[in-house]
């Protein structure tokens, strides 16, 4: 993903109820009662994990079984309380005072989850969030333990493990996990099965039928994400339901392939994820770390008209309606439509866009904003928008516009719609309906003052399915384009 494409906006609690999410975690929650029960006779080893003998205490203050526990209860809860004494560490709730005699003490940030803002909390649960993320990508211990050579180092040869692609693929299904949670198409809440997120970063979004090979590389990511999604699952980023064990083998793969009908029938016993508010909030803020533009809905309601339309530009048509309405909830309607209508002016590229918009917000807007719409009618940008919106209010006396300005409005409005959608079905249906309602269309058509006329003919060249009024389309555009440059 590239800095500069264009991510959906998304809906954020506030940032008190994001902290409360982040404090109930159970991997802060528990990394701070760590901090809390750690004293002068807690030590550490050299890489500031806790002492191997203090895991049980730590496994006790967590109530976690330990004490008359099966051995693998007490495997399992001594590695919990490892890890989380290592978030309480990489997130500063607890400071090593002395490497060498490995004692430590309360760190500066432990205050601040009970006397600090929410954004101090939010912060701190961020910084666990990306440890946990960086440990998501390390092989499993067994794998390590293998990897040992005669000497006790690991020989990293040995291991099947790419740090930088290990990386890349997590930070690429969390990439798509946030865009599918984000768009507004899909039903809100519904959770995303594991086969379709491995499979929405290793098949190419062009490949119908996916290969055999394809497909065996998706059920082995799919077991990979399973592991770390189980890894992930603690910091509150996600709801997860892991793969139904029945489903595998003695060797722990996937029984069957991701293709087999099985499958198909009941993708969710194969593990299925759902982003939760915080873990939307924590990969926004990973993407705006990363520099990408990521709205959230209601973040435009305190600027100005021309920051409205522009940033509604690319929005679903759900969130441009709600950042719309929160636009206009602190505005009089009159003095709303008079800076809609100012901000909606322009010959650039995006304008047309801007006057979609901007009509489509001035919908919004009751009668008392016709002083506005009755001021701009003789403007030659604004004059059809504003009979458009009179004539929906039922207002009377609208003058009637002149064919140079309904023809201006036509290709003012297919220029936003192609900004809009580019060929949907939509754009080819107007089209047809323009180039049948009018037979003479294209020869005023190419005639018309507006920068993206030549534009906008080629589009309907390209885009109507009659091949002989395609090529009258092209032939207008010819001479829109051979006018512009006169």
């Amino acid at each position: 993903m590239s800095d500069s494409t264009p991510l959906p906006p998304v809906r954020l609690p506030s940032e008190a109820e994001l902290a409360r999410d982040a404090l109930a975690t159970p991997l802060l929650s528990r990394a701070a009662r760590l901090a809390r029960w750690a004293g002068t006779d807690t030590r550490v080893d050299s890489g500031g994990g806790l002492a191997e003998d203090q895991l049980p205490a730590a496994a006790e203050a967590l109530g976690l079984p330990v004490a008359d526990a099966d051995p693998e209860t007490v495997e399992d809860a001594l590695a919990e309380a490892s890890e989380a004494w290592r978030a309480a560490v990489d997130t500063g709730l607890v400071e090593v005072v002395d490497e060498e005699e490995g004692t430590v003490r309360a760190g500066e940030n432990l205050a601040l989850l009970t006397a600090g803002a929410p954004a101090d909390v939010l912060r701190i649960w961020l910084d666990a969030l990306d440890a946990a993320i960086a440990d998501a990508t390390v092989p499993d211990l067994d794998e390590l333990v293998d990897a040992l050579d005669e000497g006790g180092e690991i020989d990293f040869s040995t291991l099947d493990w790419d740090p930088e692609a290990e990386a890349e693929f997590l930070e690429g299904v969390l990439a798509n996990l946030y865009l599918l949670t984000a768009d507004e198409r899909a039903p809100e809440g519904a959770p995303v099965p594991l086969p379709a997120l491995a499979a929405s970063v290793i098949v190419p979004p062009d490949v119908a039928e996916p290969t055999d090979a394809m497909m065996e590389e998706v059920s082995t990511a799919m077991m990979r994400l399973d592991d770390q999604f189980r890894i992930l699952q603690g910091t509150g980023l996600a709801d997860f339901r892991p793969v139904d064990e029945a489903l595998l083998v003695e060797d722990g793969e996937a029984a069957p392939q991701a293709r087999d009908e099985e499958m198909l029938e009941d993708l969710e016993r194969y593990g299925v994820v759902r982003l939760t508010p915080l873990g939307l909030y924590g990969l926004r803020a990973r993407f705006l770390d990363a520099g990408h533009a990521a709205p959230t809905v209601g973040e435009l309601a305190d600027k100005g008209a021309d920051a409205l339309l522009d940033g509604t530009a690319h929005y679903g048509p759900t969130a441009a309606r709600s950042e719309t309405e929160l636009w206009l909830a602190s505005r009089e309607p009159l003095d709303a439509a008079r800076e809609l209508l100012a901000a909606a002016r322009g010959g650039d590229p995006a304008a047309p866009l801007r006057r979609l918009h901007c009509q489509q917000a001035l919908s919004l807007v009751g009668t008392e904003a016709e002083p506005a719409l009755r001021e701009v009618l003789d403007d030659p940008e604004l004059g059809g928008l504003a009979r458009v919106w009179l004539a929906e209010h039922g207002a009377a006396d609208i003058p009637a516009p002149s064919q140079d300005l309904v023809f201006w409005l036509t290709v003012d409005t297919l220029a936003a719609q192609l900004a809009a959608e580019g060929n949907s079905a939509e754009l080819v249906a107007l089209v047809e309906g323009l180039a049948a309602q009018h037979s003479g269309f294209f020869d005023t058509a190419w005639r018309v003052d507006h920068p993206a006329t030549a534009e906008v003919l080629e589009a309907m060249g390209r885009l109507h399915p009659d091949k002989k009024i395609a090529k009258e389309a092209r032939k207008a555009a010819f001479k829109a384009r051979s006018q512009q440059g006169d």
